[in-house]
């Protein structure tokens, strides 16, 4: 009588290779989908800045006549339910800064390229440990 199934011995190799599998494609995973929410971030930055500009042109300065900036579209990106990151605006008559913050507690929180900034003249930089070319890809 022939037995048939797998033995115990076949059963941890499958484990094993699951295992190792699993140890590579995981970070690998978690890096990209990282990268995808700083893009996304960097992208809302950038259509925020178009937004800004439109002001600009409207009224001739970045703020209202008494100071206050704009009320920006949306303040998180991205803007729909799933945001990671809060957007900001601070502002006077001649230049902006928007910074988006990762939410505290959120997938981004923690991330090594911290908040990521836009000025009105183009200069980006991030507040964490990363290089600005690192996190503006």
């Amino acid at each position: 009588m022939k037995q048939q199934g797998f033995s115990l011995i076949e059963l941890m190799i499958v484990v094993a290779i699951i295992g190792i599998l699993s140890a590579i494609a995981l970070p690998a995973y978690s890096s990209y989908i990282e990268r995808t929410h700083r893009s996304i971030a960097g992208a809302t930055l950038h259509e925020l800045a178009n937004f800004m500009e439109r002001y600009y042109t409207a009224n001739g300065r970045y703020v209202d006549s008494g100071g206050t900036a704009p009320s920006l579209p949306y303040a998180q990106s991205p803007s729909d339910s799933s945001a990671v990151y809060s957007v900001a605006l601070t502002a006077s008559a001649s230049t902006y800064t928007l910074t988006a913050t990762p939410i505290s507690g959120g997938r981004m929180d923690g991330d090594t390229c911290g908040a990521l900034s836009l000025q009105a003249n183009g200069v980006k930089s991030v507040s964490g440990s990363a290089s600005v070319a690192e996190c503006w890809r």
